[in-house]
């Protein structure tokens, strides 16, 4: 692996890929990537055309995937402090491959229905809560603080490329084995991305400390996003388009095989233009953050969201429409790396080492709040009124959002990733 990623990148001297333990990191990030997508058709798929799921059930299911982040998210936190991060990270992937084989297995005995995979859903989000945090840690842990958003570009390179080249697998899968079984792949590559993580050697060391105490640490985390106006802004800002984003989400695999008459291949074909629009964002988002600002490069992704649902909203239903679905993908990808690879940046730059893994999942807890009410506000919306008013109302309140973020002064503001204060630098002595 190593050879082939300098064989096929001309690196210069300061590339974080020449860092070994960097580049086994972003080649576990390949490859659990590859299989997230064959989990990200599979699942919905199999709900929407084995279990035939209303948007609804849809909405639900979606749910389920984020309840765990309200639940558990600020518990999480009190506790990845006081622990070792790259151990919860890895026993993370090991979890969610058992929960995705757990699919599979129920089909075979009889037993898939809803009720299943919304048990699924919510495990594949419970694990997330917590080792999903805890990897955005170890990457703060290997990668200097000031070189973030590169470290976030390049993740997003990785993960651009297994969204070219997954969906279509994924959708090969999905016909030659049914939904169910294609998610088996998807446990075989967590797997073996679990063991790529065991290789890595983070110099991480958590002494006990007397003053420990839950509740108190806690509200610590809390009080700590609270009095910091960048990170409230930020929360807020990312907080709606989760709710937009999810509301989009639940009804565009329906859109896509009931309105569009896709087939799951043709679907998982269509895919792939997310994983171009990926490729798009992670080569010249860094470039964008550094010429327009970190938080105009977001709104500039927000507004990129926006132009996609409202297009796939207003889509015919022939091979136009097939083209819009393909545009719509590409539109999110850009705009949720332009997001993504700022957000991530900006509120690690300003949160001293001993408050990350609370400032991570406060943060995480308040930007998914949302996302649930948004499945089922989706859902609702794609069975009641139709899926197309779904679709466009995602559309219309990320336009407004842009609007808002852009005239909020707090983020038109970020020009620049901010660094620590002194006072701030030596909390992390």
């Amino acid at each position: 692996m190593t050879n082939w990623i300098q064989q096929q990148f001309s690196l210069s001297a300061h590339d974080l890929l020449r860092d070994r333990i960097y580049r086994r990191l972003w080649s576990s990030i390949l490859i659990s990537s590859f299989g997230a997508q064959i989990t990200m058709l599979a699942l919905p798929l199999t709900a929407a055309i084995l279990l035939h799921a209303s948007a609804t059930q849809m909405g639900w299911l979606t749910f389920m995937e984020t309840l765990p982040f309200v639940l558990l998210s600020l518990p999480s936190g009190v506790w990845l402090d006081r622990v070792r991060k790259l151990p919860v990270y890895i026993a993370g992937e090991t979890l969610i491959a058992l929960a995705v084989a757990s699919v599979p297995l129920a089909w075979w005995q009889g037993w898939l229905d809803m009720r299943w995979l919304y048990v699924v859903g919510f495990m594949i989000g419970m694990v997330n809560t917590t080792a999903g945090t805890a990897a955005q840690i170890v990457l703060t842990q290997i990668v200097p603080r000031e070189r973030l958003v590169e470290a976030y570009a390049k993740n997003a390179l990785a993960t651009s490329g297994a969204e070219v080249a997954g969906p279509a697998t994924a959708g090969a899968l999905i016909k030659l084995l049914g939904a169910p079984l294609a998610l088996l792949a998807d446990a075989v590559l967590l797997l073996a991305s679990a063991l790529i993580l065991r290789g890595i050697r983070v110099n991480e060391i958590r002494p006990p400390r007397a003053d420990a105490h839950f509740w108190r640490d806690l509200k610590a985390g809390v009080s700590f996003v609270a009095g910091k106006p960048l990170l409230v802004a930020l929360a807020i800002t990312v907080g709606t388009w989760q709710l937009c984003y999810n509301a989009a989400l639940v009804v565009q695999i329906l859109f896509a095989t009931r309105v569009l008459g896709l087939s799951e291949q043709a679907v998982g074909l269509s895919y792939m233009g997310m994983g171009i629009g990926t490729i798009i964002a992670s080569i010249y988002g860094h470039r964008i953050s550094r010429r327009l600002g970190p938080g105009p490069c977001m709104v500039l992704g927000v507004a990129a969201c926006s132009l996609g649902w409202g297009l796939l909203a207003l889509a015919p239903a022939n091979g136009w429409g097939m083209a819009a679905f393909i545009v719509m993908l590409g539109c999110f990808s850009i705009g949720g790396v332009l997001i993504f690879i700022n957000f991530l940046a900006l509120r690690q730059a300003v949160t001293p080492e001993p408050m990350l893994g609370r400032m991570t999942s406060t943060m995480r807890w308040l930007i998914l709040i949302p996302a649930g009410p948004g499945a089922l506000i989706g859902g609702w919306m794609g069975e009641h009124l139709g899926l197309r008013y779904a679709l466009g109302f995602a559309g219309v309140a990320a336009a407004l959002l842009a609007l808002l973020a852009a005239r909020n002064p707090v983020i038109r503001g970020i020009t620049a990733l901010p660094e620590l204060s002194k006072q701030e630098e030596m909390q992390q002595a």
